[in-house]
């Protein structure tokens, strides 16, 4: 007796023979999302049980090493930081790659971008990062050249450090895809010089803002 898929028998017409091809789809489907649920079940636990938190940053000193602001509104100057990163995570590192930063004051970037060294961060560990800013005949807009000169004169100066990159998580043997960072520190330092002839800052200690 022949039997042919999803067609009457000739003497059994009340018997309706199926593919078995149909019930091994409905389990493999079965399977794949069974499979689908657990994997993402694993990643929740283990971001709960990791619970990722983003670096955090403090000025920890910042120092004029030259400044000019010119007559035609051209700003000549060397910034020195001194910045301390910390790895909040105890079971996370952190990869900085592709990292700079730059000095900017009311919105204008007055120095170019300046390049960092990549590092790796361990589980709950800090690092200095010290970037020097130089910034040579930088042309400024008229209100920044203003209130620069007014800074300049009261012995203040108030400026933003950015630092900008991509990072990635390192957990065990497994490695993040990237992830942009960016940090807007805010530093105050002042003009009057010490026994040294160095810059004194005025502000220390500042945290800055993260986004990752």
């Amino acid at each position: 007796m022949h039997k042919s898929c999803g067609k009457h028998h000739g003497k059994f017409l009340s018997i309706r023979v199926r593919c078995p091809e149909n019930k091994y789809w409905r389990w493999l489907l079965k399977g794949l999302l069974v499979f689908i649920a657990v994997v993402l079940f694993v990643f929740l636990v283990i971001y709960l049980a990791l619970r990722p938190h983003k670096p955090r940053f403090f000025v920890q000193d910042a120092v004029i090493r030259k400044w000019n602001v010119t007559g035609d509104g051209t700003l000549t100057s060397v910034l020195q930081f001194t910045i301390i990163s910390r790895n909040p995570n105890g079971r996370i590192g952190v990869y900085y790659d592709r990292i700079s930063a730059y000095a900017s004051y009311m919105t204008q970037q007055i120095t170019p971008d300046t390049p960092l060294t990549p590092f790796y961060q361990g589980y709950n560990d800090a690092n200095i990062i010290a970037p020097v800013l130089y910034g040579s005949s930088v042309p400024l807009a008229p209100v920044v050249a203003e209130h620069l000169r007014a800074e300049q004169q009261s012995g203040v100066l108030s400026v933003n450090l950015k630092i900008g990159g991509k990072i990635r998580w390192k957990v065990g043997t497994w490695t993040s895809r990237y992830y942009h960072l960016n940090v807007d520190c805010f530093a105050i330092m002042g003009f009057t010089s010490c026994c040294n002839g160095d810059q004194l800052p005025l502000e220390e200690g500042t945290r800055c803002d993260v986004s990752v």
